[in-house]
């Protein structure tokens, strides 16, 4: 029988392994320096970004309309209409749009960021857009109810300029904003037309036994005792990077490897989309001590939105089933803020 083995010396053949190894040692640094240009950009952008007067990623020209500090209960949050990019033609008898930005944390403007966006697919469409965004820092003694009151306010500005539209205006609330826009639909439903709440958290206690990290969070440390400690340690305010923090501990795997190293490994494809990303989610705000402590207390350790068991000062009850609108409720199971247990459990409970 013939012996077809090769001796060793052919298989391992050294020109090739010195250029192999070479190849891959240039790629390596290649790679690397270029990340950390990367990271240099990010820093940068950083502190270009909270140079601004008004922070925000919002990628279309808007014009505001309401500022909020004017109103009778001064809030730091605006009205702002979104002008049409060349090209785009809107209808203005098409039903409004107005998307309202999270402050859980960080700044406005990531429901119009880039084109494929909220506003930008709204606008496509020919509806006329609306934003409500919001200053770095809060009005002093700044409350949740006094945001509802002046949202309100801007919703009627918006049905004001549309007499003709088609219907009222289609409010989106993401995150944040969604249970809030909620709250105030429940109280003022004539104001809305359609709701969309993406990755809003409305059942609060709702989960899946062995998931779900900061609702095990939450409960390890035992109540609300580290908002009010960190709220007093800003002087009556709560930096919003605490809460992004927070966010990025759910998943230290992804926040301390996985993204950089996608970075890393897709630097010539992957960096704009990062710097993109970073300007929103590490662009911080700050909130009143009493705005984070009422979440803390009424939502997510109270769970008093679904139980209608919120009065607002005025004597109001707060019940989601006084919402007269269809509402579109968008989750996902790779979202570990908001899981979809917390965004529909309220559905079946109502």
């Amino acid at each position: 029988m013939e012996d077809k083995s090769k001796p060793f010396s052919d298989l391992w053949n050294l020109p090739e392994f010195i250029t192999q190894n070479v190849d891959y040692w240039t790629d390596f640094w290649q790679r690397t320096i270029l990340f950390w240009d990367v990271l240099r950009q990010r820093s940068n952008q950083y502190y270009e970004h909270k140079a601004m007067k008004i922070p925000n990623v919002l990628r279309f020209e808007a014009e505001v309309l309401v500022d909020g500090r004017q109103l009778e209960r001064p809030v730091n949050y605006g009205l702002a209409r979104i002008k049409p990019p060349e090209g785009v033609l809107l209808d203005m008898q098409k039903r409004p749009f107005v998307v309202v930005d999270p402050r859980a944390g960080h700044g406005p403007g990531i429901g119009g960021f880039k084109a494929d966006s909220e506003i930008g697919v709204a606008m496509k469409a020919g509806h006329p857009c609306y934003f409500i965004g919001f200053g770095p820092e809060p009005m002093p003694h700044q409350t949740i109810e006094d945001i509802m009151r002046a949202e309100a306010v801007f919703l009627e500005k918006v049905i004001q300029l549309h007499p003709e539209a088609e219907g009222k205006p289609c409010v989106i609330g993401n995150c944040q904003a969604g249970w809030a826009v909620m709250m105030l639909a429940a109280t003022r439903p004539e104001l809305f037309g359609p709701i969309i709440v993406p990755g809003s958290p409305m059942s609060y206690w709702a989960g899946v036994e062995g998931r779900n990290p900061m609702r095990y969070t939450g409960g390890l440390l035992g109540g609300s005792w580290l908002t009010a400690l960190t709220s007093d340690l800003g002087h009556g305010k709560f930096d919003g990077a605490w809460l992004v923090g927070n966010f990025e501990n759910l998943n230290p795997a992804n926040t301390l490897w996985t993204k950089n190293y996608n970075v890393w490994a897709n630097v010539d494809t992957e960096a704009q989309r990062f710097l993109d990303f970073e300007t929103y989610w590490g662009g911080h705000v700050n909130l009143n001590a009493e705005e984070i402590q009422w979440i803390v207390d009424q939502l997510f350790i109270g769970n008093r939105l679904a139980t209608a068991e919120i009065i607002t000062s005025d004597g109001v009850r707060v019940d989601l089933r006084n919402i007269h609108s269809p509402i579109i409720c968008f989750c996902s199971e790779g979202d570990n803020i908001t899981p979809p247990q917390q965004a529909l459990g309220w559905i079946v409970d109502l």
